[in-house]
């Protein structure tokens, strides 16, 4: 083999060997590229399936919240719930529940609400069901703001509810079937009665501890008060209603106290700051009956 065919064999193998060279590198970079989008797949397939399984676990646990608020709102008592209620003025802890009686009212219960709602505090309403009726739309509104809707008859009208225990369970009914029209939901039971007067004492005394007990086999339970403020009682200053309060509390650790909502009731709303403010200066917590029932 002459020199001249060694040089071209040689150059030729350089060019092979080059060429491969060349492939190599392209194969290598094609291989880093692919690993590159590989693991930008992979992270992406990760991020991706993450926000699924979040969302699912999310939707989970908000049907099983919606599945337990329904149940509370479909919650027909238990006579140890029936107790618990009974037992609302003995407790370990400094808590209060505030109760207003007579609304809704279109001049007052929205006033009272923006305040609660202003001052983060949850309260019971006692509604009438006549009220209700003239008012849906505030109704919704305390039930929408998380506030507890507990029933108050339905006419206010001492003859008329206590002509009969029969007749304090009919306005009992009417106004709990009220409360669910307006609130929009028929699984509503409002559950707990307050009779207008309270359910002691009077020339209906009788009749009302008949009708508690009629209540109780229904599965209905009853609470008065505690404490008040006598914006029922012809008082006419803030000073004065923060002054009857104090004089009620007497130092008791669980308090229900007895206000109104009615339209007349304006002096209620703007005292009820001093009062707030007071409660928690005294060290009580702000309670539903929601927060009643749901204890252990």
């Amino acid at each position: 083999m002459d020199l001249i065919s060694i040089e071209r064999r040689y150059r030729n193998i350089k060019r092979i060997i080059i060429s491969i060279f060349i492939i190599m590198v392209f194969v290598y970079a094609f291989l880093a590229i692919e690993h590159v989008y590989a693991s930008a797949r992979k992270e992406r397939f990760c991020r991706e399936n993450e926000a699924i399984i979040s969302k699912i676990i999310q939707e989970q646990e908000e049907a099983k919240k919606q599945e337990e608020e329904q149940k509370k709102l479909e919650k027909i008592l238990t006579d140890e719930e029936i107790e618990k209620v009974n037992s609302i003025y003995k407790s370990e802890e400094k808590r209060v529940f505030l109760t207003f009686d007579d609304g809704p009212s279109k001049s007052v219960t929205p006033l009272i609400l923006d305040l609660l709602k202003e001052q983060n505090v949850k309260a019971n309403f006692f509604v009438l069901g006549s009220r209700v009726e003239l008012y849906p739309q505030i109704v919704k509104r305390e039930y929408e703001d998380g506030h507890y809707i507990a029933n108050h008859g339905y006419s206010h009208t001492y003859s008329q509810i206590y002509s009969s225990t029969n007749s304090v369970l009919d306005e009992y009914n009417k106004t709990n079937q009220a409360v669910k029209n307006a609130i929009e939901n028929q699984a509503y039971n409002t559950n707990i009665f307050r009779f207008p007067g309270g359910s002691v004492g009077g020339k209906y005394n009788a009749i009302k501890s008949e009708a508690k007990q009629l209540l109780k086999q229904n599965k209905i339970a009853s609470v008065d008060w505690n404490a008040l403020t006598g914006d029922a009682e012809g008082v006419k200053t803030q000073e004065a209603l923060v002054n009857r309060l104090k004089e009620t509390i007497k130092n008791r650790n669980s308090l229900v106290i007895l206000m109104h909502d009615a339209a007349d009731k304006i002096l209620t709303y703007s005292t009820l700051p001093q009062v707030i403010e007071y409660l928690r200066q005294e060290g009580y917590q702000f309670k539903t009956f929601y927060d009643l029932l749901d204890e252990q």
